[in-house]
């Protein structure tokens, strides 16, 4: 599976994002997907997951409420709807692809996800 993210920009505080990640390769619906992100000096850290059908979905509790993740198998496409964005949300945000979502629910370090997109950079000023 090849994943590619997009959607990051320079948002005030408060404000709202949209991020997607479009996959091509292997069936996307056989796959759990995740977002992830990367402060920096921070280390790369879960932020959602949403299961092959979209019916089971978790959330950083640091997000809980905030952010929404949600995927279109039809158009092998997973969002990640943030809102009410804080400062502390800056990061680089990837997608990644695992064919067990508590793999991702749980996630330990990179080498553990199937696969991994490039990520793109969400910067929310104060």
């Amino acid at each position: 599976v090849q994943l590619q993210a997009s959607g990051g920009g320079l948002v005030q505080a408060g404000g709202s994002l949209r991020l997607s990640c479009a996959a091509s390769g292997r069936t996307f619906s056989n796959y759990a997907m995740g977002w992830f992100r990367q402060a920096p000096g921070k280390a790369r850290e879960f932020v959602a997951a949403i299961s092959w059908s979209g019916g089971n979905t978790y959330y950083a509790d640091s997000v809980e409420g905030r952010f929404t993740i949600s995927r279109d198998n039809a158009e092998n496409t997973v969002y990640l709807q943030m809102v009410s964005l804080k400062p502390e949300d800056t990061a680089v945000y990837y997608c990644a692809a695992d064919r067990n979502i508590m793999t991702i629910r749980w996630f330990k370090a990179p080498a553990s996800m199937d696969y991994w997109g490039k990520g793109t950079l969400v910067t929310v000023s104060s």
